[in-house]
């Protein structure tokens, strides 16, 4: 039995979740198909409902060849930018293997989260992959550091069917109705600079807001799966946001 100072496996696959779903891009680690060596990369990611990376790449770069002939990867995902002394920060390496995806939600999911994307996304190139992942490695700060088996970092969103029907049209909603309190939640409850900030993603754990190239993320009080559940936390955050604007 872990003692009472030490986190749960489940508590740590959920923190490496979430610090999945909190950043916009990691490095792709592939195996060259030519001579069996580690190839890595940028990518720009998403996540999905279950928490699995969402990657949108084409057939003509390195990577996807790669995984085109071994689906096996790691992923690195950063949580350390800005940090003064960036080796106290955290920072987790997925490993397992990418397979292509056909789910138009997800798809969707990935474009709001990079509107840029939207431009190439129909290209004849270019498709969605997501990670089936097996191991997370996580190192959360000096002496923290834990191997966790997949089936902890997946969450299991088979109850949030409705969330997912009606996403688009939250973030829409929010943004076209309600953008002053979009931007209180980076800038009251993130301390985020002001900007134009826009909803990108609701998922059962939180939103996503993004301004310009910077994202950010609230996670909720508790779990959400439907619009009505996703509302009353999306209100509770403004209130919240509007009274730390007043102190």
């Amino acid at each position: 039995m872990p003692q009472k100072d030490q986190k749960t496996e489940v508590e740590l696959g959920s923190q490496a979740r979430l610090l999945t779903r909190s950043i916009d891009r990691g490095s792709l680690a592939t195996v060259m198909q030519d001579n069996q060596g580690p190839y890595a990369s940028l990518v720009m990611t998403a996540t999905s409902y279950d928490g699995s990376p969402l990657l949108l790449i084409s057939e003509l770069a390195e990577h996807t060849q790669n995984i085109l002939k071994d689906q096996r990867c790691g992923l690195l995902i950063d949580g350390t930018v800005g940090l003064d002394t960036p080796l106290t920060g955290s920072r987790i390496t997925l490993t397992g293997t990418l397979q292509k995806s056909e789910n138009p939600d997800a798809l969707h999911r990935y474009i709001r989260r990079h509107t840029d994307a939207e431009v190439y996304a129909g290209f004849a190139d270019f498709a969605l992959y997501q990670m089936a992942v097996d191991r997370v490695h996580m190192v959360a700060g000096f002496g923290e550091i834990h191997w966790i088996d997949g089936r902890y970092f997946s969450f299991n969103a088979d109850a949030a069917t409705a969330l997912a029907e009606a996403e688009a049209d939250i973030v829409s909603h929010m943004n076209d109705d309600h953008g002053d309190a979009v931007a209180l939640y980076a800038t009251s409850l993130l301390d985020r600079q002001s900007g134009d900030w826009r909803l990108t993603g609701v998922d059962p754990e939180g939103c996503d807001l993004r301004a310009g190239g910077t994202v950010a993320r609230i996670n909720f009080d508790r779990i959400v799966s439907d619009a009505e559940q996703a509302r009353t936390e999306l209100v509770k955050l403004v209130k919240k946001a509007r009274k730390s604007a007043k102190t």
